[in-house]
């Protein structure tokens, strides 16, 4: 028997002890509460007896109330599972895994499921494992699913690292490795398949080691349906995730052949009320449906919620409160194999929510592993803050760009364009073509038809290449913002309403080592440096984060005049070359469906 099987095996006979011994108690006891079994689907009144971090037993437990225990009266309450987000990207919320879990852990989240993908695209392996690293000191439960493939797209886009097959075996053997993280290099099923086969074969390899040791793998199948699916399916090792379902018809098909559908609903995209209704309206089974927030920006977490926010959303769509909240424990404890987590029972980690208000979702108490971590919004429990390694830092490797890289040219005075066309709250892109003005042998923006230049600038020193095109629906009306967030490869994009103050934010945002820029007739409106990777930032807390960028969203609308939701979140995706329609890299306009880069000038 190993250190960890011993371990395992003392603390069980130290439940046992307790619970048979007249003269041992339990450590905590919650009494007089309801009880959500999410076991059974039940509510019925019990108490809860904790030794330790572990459940003892629901159920009458006054017997086990000694002159030492801490008895928590929560009549009135209801007892749940801590709450798990299986899909999530700390580096989409700027912050540390520290800061992130500051924030979470208050609202009702105990457990989290990192996917690394934005920091392994820009510093490869070493970037993943300080982030793991990092989440080994905090007191929720951090695990994490790896990519296996970086860049998702080769030859469309350029990551500061490559990461395959073989990189899996130092990554995957760690214990806080869970899995494989979302497939995205075979989103994109039929080019692949013909463009870029050997793609699927480091894949492969790579899902068949994950298997091999006992790992997980997640899927990310947008708009697949029949034998796409049912080949995304098999190149997960046979059971996948997907986060990116938008539609009620995905849903069903994905839920019957046994996919975990991740509904997700974070600050940008919004998909769990249309996935819902696969469930609502054609009453499937939920065994399946699992709820993520996937990307969230940290004055959500303050404002709304992190999970307990979308398991009251979800009721508001018609779904039991118990079940909504199987979605975020049972149900993801089941997708992943966990066997301490998801519920409360005899012997499993006493990760507790003490909930006031059950259709509302008002978090009371937190507990994790039998300590009190949070009352009534606040931490009780101190989490010291980290500061990463200078390793990661200093990420951008190229010098100031000039406006000759930065304008679209085009021949005589009227020129039709090619653009991306953005759809709020979504990751998909639409596609169409403008009539545009021509001066001096340059493509002028067109606010009237609220048509602009977006461009991706290479930050990783590989290319030094800059990808040019429209876009349209970003609401824009004076100035240009630029960021080093730019998924997945994150090199800089940057739009604006005039090529000088582009060329101004990309390079304050190179200035900065990565960040966000803001500017407006030649000056900075305001701007965020991300120094770790370019991504995210150790010099602020969370609520210091979620004030400034709620500050730049704020300036973005009223000094910048953009209208969208979130929109530095926006403006990230739109160089996602895994979700259709067309994207924008380093390389140019891409096709997703096709998978090839456009001109962007049509004529």
């Amino acid at each position: 028997m190993d250190a960890k099987g011993i371990k395992e095996a003392i603390q069980w006979r130290k439940l046992i002890d307790t619970l048979l011994d007249d003269k041992q108690f339990a450590d905590v006891v919650l009494t007089g509460g309801y009880f959500i079994n999410v076991i059974t689907r039940e509510i019925y009144v019990a108490d809860v007896a904790i030794k330790g971090e572990y459940i003892l037993m629901v159920g009458d437990a006054q017997e086990l109330i000694g002159p030492s225990t801490m008895v928590e009266d929560v009549k009135g309450k209801f007892i749940s599972p801590g709450f798990i987000d299986s899909h999530m990207h700390f580096e989409s919320a700027m912050l540390t895994c520290t800061e992130f879990s500051k924030l979470s852990i208050p609202t009702g989240t105990t457990t989290l499921i990192g996917d690394p993908h934005e920091i392994g695209n820009v510093l490869g392996v070493h970037g993943m494992k300080e982030m793991i690293k990092e989440a080994k000191n905090l007191p929720n439960h951090i695990f994490f699913t790896v990519p296996c493939a970086v860049p998702d797209a080769p030859g469309l886009e350029t990551s500061g690292y490559d990461v395959n097959s073989k990189d899996m075996a130092e990554l995957l053997n760690d214990e806080y490795v869970q899995g494989i993280g979302e497939i995205q290099s075979f989103s994109n099923i039929k080019p692949v398949f013909k463009h870029a086969p050997h793609l699927i074969d480091d894949l492969v390899a790579s899902v068949s080691y994950a298997k091999s040791i006992g790992k997980t793998v997640e899927g990310n199948a947008p708009g697949l349906f029949g034998k796409e699916l049912a080949a995304h399916i098999i190149s997960g090792g046979t059971h996948v995730s997907c986060h990116e379902t938008t539609t009620k018809e995905e849903t069903i098909e994905k839920l019957r052949y046994g996919v975990s559908v991740f509904m997700r609903e974070g600050s940008s995209q919004r998909n769990m009320s249309e996935c819902i209704r696969a469930i609502t309206e054609e009453g499937l089974d939920s065994r399946s449906a699992i709820l993520v927030s996937d990307d969230m920006v940290p004055e959500d977490l303050l404002k709304y919620g992190h999970m307990n926010d979308i398991v009251r959303r979800t009721i508001a769509q018609g779904i039991d409160p118990v079940e909504a909240i199987q979605m975020v424990t049972i149900n993801p404890a089941t997708h992943f194999g966990f066997k301490e987590l998801g519920v409360i029972a005899p012997g499993k980690r006493a990760d507790i929510v003490v909930i006031s208000n059950l259709k509302e979702m008002a978090v009371d108490q937190v507990y994790l592993s039998g300590k009190k971590a949070a009352e009534k919004g606040e931490l009780t429990i101190e989490i010291a803050s980290y500061t990463y390694p200078e390793s990661v830092k200093k990420s951008i490797k190229r010098g100031p760009v000039t406006i000759e890289e930065l304008v679209i040219k085009a021949s005589g005075s009227r020129a039709r364009v090619r653009a991306i066309v953005g759809i709020p709250d979504q990751n998909l892109t639409g596609a169409n073509e403008f009539e545009m003005n021509v001066e001096n042998g340059v493509v002028k923006p067109c606010l009237k038809q609220d048509v602009l230049p977006l461009l991706v600038v290479e930050r990783h020193g590989r290319t030094n290449k800059v990808g040019k095109t429209f876009i349209n629906g970003f609401k824009l009306q004076s100035g240009a913002i630029a960021e080093s967030v730019a998924h997945d490869t994150h090199n800089i994009i940057v739009t604006g309403t005039n090529y000088d103050d582009m060329v101004t934010a990309v390079n304050r945002v190179i200035a900065m080592d990565g960040g966000i820029a803001m500017i407006r007739e030649g000056k900075v409106v305001g701007d965020l440096p991300l120094r770790i990777g370019g991504l995210m930032t150790d010099e602020l807390d969370g609520k210091e984060v979620s004030a400034k960028i709620a500050e730049l969203s704020r300036l973005a609308l009223e000094e910048l005049g953009c209208g969208i939701h979130v929109p530095f979140m926006h403006l990230s995706f739109w160089s996602l070359v895994t979700s259709p329609e067309w994207k924008i890299t380093d390389k140019g306009l891409i096709d997703v469906d096709k998978f090839e880069i456009l001109d962007t000038i049509v004529r």
